[in-house]
């Protein structure tokens, strides 16, 4: 049976002072703090955010709006995890009506609809962070990626059951060079620069 709205509201209100208290006194977020299983990106919960340095004085923030990814974690071997993501360069995001011109001369978009990642390696610290390496696949060249990765928080989520999931968040980072994917369109340390942040932060809910 599914509560009401209201229902939900208030019983959202009486939980998030009870989980407080235990959140602020819990140690960092580890590997261990969440169960083994197969685990799915939930797109609302999520970004995928890339900035480059513009006209050489400021970094060029951009977004992309489409992707999707999943992971399999077995809690005993953290370092086995697999996880494959994609994005879609069509869905490339400036907050301006030439997006599509940009994801065509940056990214080819129509040529190579998809950017993949497959992780090849994990490795972690204990302390909540670790790396991520895999191979990404841009604009049909396929290169060596490593991202630097924080678990952000991991458990059931303070709405009470049955509203509440199993979840997961995630930060991960890393710098690229657009060159070595073939995207050489305005590279220019005046114009538009080669070097480019990736910063993803991903919320994954257990299936």
């Amino acid at each position: 049976m599914h509560l009401s709205r209201s229902a939900a509201i208030a019983a959202l209100i009486l939980a998030i002072p009870l989980a407080a208290p235990l959140a602020a006194s819990a140690a960092p977020p580890s590997a261990s703090d969440f169960s083994g299983g197969h685990y799915v990106i939930d797109p609302k919960h999520a970004s995928v955010v890339a900035r480059v340095k513009h006209m050489g004085v400021s970094l060029y923030t951009l977004r992309f709006d489409t992707f999707d990814a999943s992971f399999d974690y077995d809690p005993a071997h953290p370092e086995s995890t697999r996880l494959s993501a994609s994005v879609d360069p069509a869905s490339l995001d400036v907050n301006a009506d030439y997006a599509k011109q940009f994801a065509e001369e940056f990214l080819s978009a129509s040529k190579f609809p998809k950017a993949t990642f497959t992780a090849t390696q994990m490795q972690t610290s204990g302390d909540g962070t670790g790396t991520m390496t895999g191979n990404l696949t841009l604009m049909g060249v396929t290169k060596p990626v490593t991202f630097n990765v924080t678990l952000i928080g991991a458990g059931h989520e303070v709405l009470p059951i049955p509203l509440g999931r199993r979840a997961a968040g995630f930060e991960a980072t890393t710098t690229i060079k657009r060159s070595d994917f073939g995207s050489t369109y305005l590279i220019n340390d005046s114009l538009v620069g080669d070097a480019v942040t990736l910063q993803i932060e991903a919320e994954f809910e257990k299936k």
